[in-house]
């Protein structure tokens, strides 16, 4: 850097997600306080896209504010912030005085089931997962376009709105085979010069209790065209625990890949799955390649619990993700970052046959975890970017976008007064770059 001038008994995904709550005897959540939080960087993890050196010709962006302070000109060269002067015939971006913020990583998010750019969808009531499973296979046989078309619509749009990194899960089932993760395959190829993903491929419909999904999986990993093989409920949904857990860890073990497990399940029926994780993940060796979404039986648990959880989690370096659906669903990011475990922020289903809600905004979605933390203090309204940008960073083992000499040139431009204030007002981002590359420009995505 340089100085220079729902209806009435219909289950919702909200009114399931209290419900799991409910049966978890989860209480509270606890607020983002702890900047000190987001200071560990973890190794790399499978199938991380890392920030290549995207642009070939130096940049300098004059006039702009890193994280809302005093005005200074960002050099960029091979794709990389650097401290050294602008070298001759660099190309200059006018920053205007907007105040410069790393780019958001989505951790969590399915675009192979999202409408979003299509005709408006009306859903029906439903009133257990396998209705909405049902509703996703309906809805999947009546879109008249691709999932690639579809999921390229979204993530361009998420890159529009400052996202640099992705964890993207797919479906795969029997019903679809593996046009999910295909489609997403297609969606990464078209963007990889704006936007670093990994693809999980997510058996929603169940492991066990739906054959012919475990030979999908196993295919999906065979051909090299997943990341990360997911699961979900091992004792709520899937209802076999052990059967489960062996043939997603089998599956990931056999080919080299990670495992990212939906865990909804709440009070002893989740910490037991999670447990059977922590297990299989120390007995095949795959310390930092687990992750493991939602995880709803950690918010209630007491301070000892919670720690003596987070110490074995630490100890196998295994990731965690909020989408921070509620209060008493969020996980209790602060005190489990205070153990070592790396915690991201993803913003889930967008617009799909489960919900008509999201937006595939990272910064909409840490102003809604400062929302359901009930933050109010500058320093913990900053905590909720942290997570949205650092966060997902760490679980996908991407390094930080941190504006330091070295660091990645992927970083948003937005006006306003300082970082709490943004992510407050959600100002529009008037220009992304990825890689020392302006990929979008007032909101509109540069293909």
């Amino acid at each position: 850097m340089q100085q220079s001038s729902a209806p009435t008994g219909a289950l919702s995904r909200r009114s399931m997600l209290a419900g799991a709550a409910a049966l978890a005897g989860t209480t509270a959540a606890a607020a983002v306080t702890a900047s000190s939080a987001f200071a560990a960087t973890p190794a790399a993890a499978p199938g991380a896209a890392g920030p290549a050196d995207r642009g070939s010709r130096p940049v300098v962006f004059r006039d702009v504010r890193p994280f809302g302070g005093a005005a200074t000109d960002l050099v960029v060269v091979d794709g990389r912030i650097t401290d050294g002067p602008a070298p001759r015939g660099a190309k200059v971006v006018a920053g205007g005085g907007r105040i410069a913020l790393p780019s958001l990583v989505d951790a969590h998010i399915h675009p192979d089931k999202t409408t979003w750019g299509g005709d408006w969808v009306s859903r029906r009531p439903a009133r257990t997962i396998a209705d909405y499973v049902e509703q996703d296979v309906e809805l999947f046989r009546a879109q008249t376009r691709s999932v690639a078309e579809r999921a390229y619509g979204l993530m361009s749009h998420a890159v529009s709105r400052g996202t640099r990194g992705m964890r993207a899960h797919a479906d795969v089932a029997p019903a679809y085979g593996l046009a999910g993760v295909e489609g997403l395959v297609e969606a990464r190829r078209r963007l990889a010069h704006a936007l670093d993903v990994q693809i999980v491929a997510f058996p929603q419909h169940g492991v066990i209790r739906t054959p012919g999904t475990a030979r999908l999986l196993e295919e999906g990993a065979r051909r090299g065209i997943v990341d990360m093989i997911g699961g979900i409920d091992p004792i709520g949904f899937d209802h076999a625990l052990d059967e489960h857990l062996d043939t997603v860890f089998g599956i990931a073990d056999r080919h080299g890949v990670g495992v990212d497990i939906h865990l909804h399940d709440g009070g002893e029926e989740g910490v037991s799955a999670l447990r059977g994780i922590i297990d299989r993940t120390r007995a095949l060796s795959l310390a930092g390649k687990v992750t493991v979404s939602h995880v709803f039986c950690l918010p209630g648990l007491s301070d000892r619990e919670l720690g003596a959880l987070a110490a074995d989690l630490a100890d196998q370096d295994i990731a965690l993700t909020t989408v921070a659906p509620s209060r008493d669903l969020v996980l209790p990011i602060a005190r489990l970052r205070e153990h070592g475990v790396r915690v991201g922020l993803g913003s889930d289903g967008v617009r799909d046959s489960w919900s008509p809600f999201g937006n595939a905004d990272m910064l909409h979605r840490a102003h809604i975890l400062g929302w359901v933390t009930d933050v109010r203090l500058d320093e913990e309204l900053a905590d909720c970017y942290r997570a949205a940008a650092h966060g997902g960073a760490d679980v996908m083992g991407l390094p930080h976008a941190d504006l330091a000499p070295g660091a990645p040139a992927d970083f948003v431009l937005v006006r306003g007064q300082g970082l709490p204030q943004v992510v407050v007002d959600m100002p529009q981002r008037d220009l992304v770059v990825h890689g020392g590359v302006v990929v979008a420009r007032d909101g509109e995505f540069l293909a």
